[in-house]
């Protein structure tokens, strides 16, 4: 896959200033901190929530800030919780628009890092133990918020959804009931001659065999553009995902991402997602908006197949979301 820019950490702080700024009521926002236990390391992330009050800024750091109420009182209780899983070599603020409307419509919205595979920290991007230790991640993630959270009174335990994107809706996948088969993707090291981590474990008789961390709490998912080596899933290994599932892919792919293989997907999941094509995109459309700034610094996460309009296919896409989780999450 293509690399997500080395500087890409300021990036996405600065991406994350412009991409909710037409949002119509500020979400509440919280740093979140997961302490490192014996499932794995510290995490960290940001949670949205709904608020009531006014809207002013949030500090990032480095000069930046999003729009929002730092620790604003969340407003309701009982409320459903969604948990988000970045694209490789993203970050919890990958998807800060979706996060920010899931927030206005009543949903609490937990964001992480995965340690390894982020903007700053890509020491382990190219390596098995990423794919297997995602999955645990989201898992931990929601054992943190419905229970050492300092709100976890707020969330209701029964209405928990997940959205990923990219190899975000890969963890999702996992996380969801999928069992990947990591010895399948030994044919691609050996067309390729490929000499990334995964295919030097590969050789060296290192694939993961341990089982895939699953989580029966999540009751709904969004996933966008997973990307989807061939033998990876097979009608089995996808036998026991039957939550209901909006299921996104872009027209042309990219980074990694075969239109082909999210078709494919598709027709092996035991229970029939809500399948959406999002016509003339490519990968990097599920990313929100781009202003001027940001489309310089970063142009291979900006740019969009002529003719397509980022900002108006995410009202669109951000409002499906919303619904689905509201359906589902009831």
């Amino acid at each position: 896959m293509l690399i997500m820019l080395r500087r890409s950490c300021v990036v996405m702080l600065i991406a994350a200033c412009c991409l909710v700024a037409t949002a119509v009521q500020a979400a509440g926002l919280r740093f979140l901190d997961v302490p490192a236990d014996a499932g794995g390391p510290a995490l960290k992330g940001m949670v949205s929530t709904p608020c009531a009050a006014s809207p002013s800024e949030v500090a990032l750091g480095a000069g930046l800030a999003l729009p929002g109420v730092k620790d604003c009182p969340i407003a309701g209780s009982r409320l459903p919780l969604i948990v988000v899983s970045h694209g490789r070599r993203g970050s919890y603020l990958s998807h800060v628009d979706t996060a920010t409307a899931l927030a206005d419509a009543g949903f609490v919205v937990a964001a992480i890092n995965h340690p390894g595979d982020t903007a700053r920290d890509t020491s382990r991007t190219d390596e098995f133990s990423v794919l297997v230790e995602r999955p645990a991640d989201m898992k931990r993630l929601t054992d943190f918020m419905l229970g050492a959270w300092t709100e976890a009174g707020a969330l209701d335990p029964k209405r928990v959804g997940l959205f990923g994107f990219s190899r975000g809706a890969y963890t999702g996948l996992v996380v969801i009931g999928g069992n990947p088969d990591f010895g399948a993707l030994a044919p691609l090291c050996d067309k390729e001659g490929a000499t990334t981590p995964k295919c030097r474990a590969i050789r060296d008789g290192r694939v993961p065999t341990e089982a895939a961390v699953h989580d029966s709490r999540v009751r709904a998912a969004v996933l966008a553009d997973p990307p989807l080596y061939e033998g990876l899933f097979n009608r089995d290994r996808l036998a026991n995902v039957t939550i209901p599932l909006l299921l996104w892919r872009s027209a042309l792919g990219g980074d990694g991402v075969v239109p082909a293989s999210v078709d494919a997907l598709e027709q092996m999941l035991p229970a029939r997602p809500d399948f959406r094509i999002v016509p003339n995109s490519s990968h990097f459309s599920f990313l929100a908006p781009c202003p001027a700034k940001l489309a310089e610094a970063a142009p291979i996460l900006c740019t969009d197949p002529a003719g397509f309009d980022r900002k108006a296919f995410h009202d669109t896409f951000n409002d499906a979301v919303v619904s689905f989780f509201r359906k589902h999450l009831e």
